[in-house]
């Protein structure tokens, strides 16, 4: 059955994709079209609590390129797939990300001013708990204006935890 969705609605796409990528227990970050010339950029963002490394980066990619050429989703032109996990930069927005970046230090700016900086300890689905300057504070999603991990060349000792194979160039696969 081909059917054809506005590509240029994230909602439609992200619709389309999600079950793709859940198969291979993951979850759609984001997905978009980008214009480049006559071509497009369809980018899709994965994750998972355990994280993700190139062979699943691969896997997934496969899936969604097989889907997006039997449904013709993209329609006729031409565009270059390209399937990635999210990289540290990325703002923490939901539960998962805060649950996913347990131990690793992170600037919160408040709704109500200022900046808080501390290392996540835990996570809930309504809050996360920081160790800031060896005192505990929990910190309501509600009241977070903008939360990034900060780049730390020399974590603590007891807090390297093997990190995945890095899947932040990702896979790209050109139709």
């Amino acid at each position: 059955m081909s059917r054809r969705i506005d590509h240029t609605d994230p909602e439609s796409l992200e619709k389309f994709l999600r079950p793709i990528v859940e198969q291979f227990g993951c979850d759609l970050e984001v997905a978009e079209v980008t214009p480049i010339g006559k071509r497009r950029l369809l980018r899709v963002l994965v994750d998972r609590d355990s994280g993700i490394n190139l062979d699943d980066v691969a896997e997934v990619t496969r899936a969604i390129s097989k889907a997006l050429d039997a449904d013709e989703v993209m329609g006729n032109g031409a565009y270059t797939l390209e399937v990635s996990s999210p990289g540290v930069d990325r703002p923490l927005t939901l539960p998962r990300h805060w649950r996913r970046n347990i131990s690793r230090l992170v600037e919160v700016t408040l709704v109500a001013g200022g900046k808080v900086t501390g290392r996540i300890t835990a996570a809930t689905d309504e809050a996360a708990e920081l160790d800031v300057k060896g005192r505990p504070r929990t910190i309501a999603y509600g009241d977070v204006t903008k939360a990034k991990i900060q780049i730390e060349f020399n974590r603590p000792a007891g807090t390297d935890e093997p990190e995945p194979e890095s899947a932040a160039d990702g896979a790209v696969e050109e139709n």
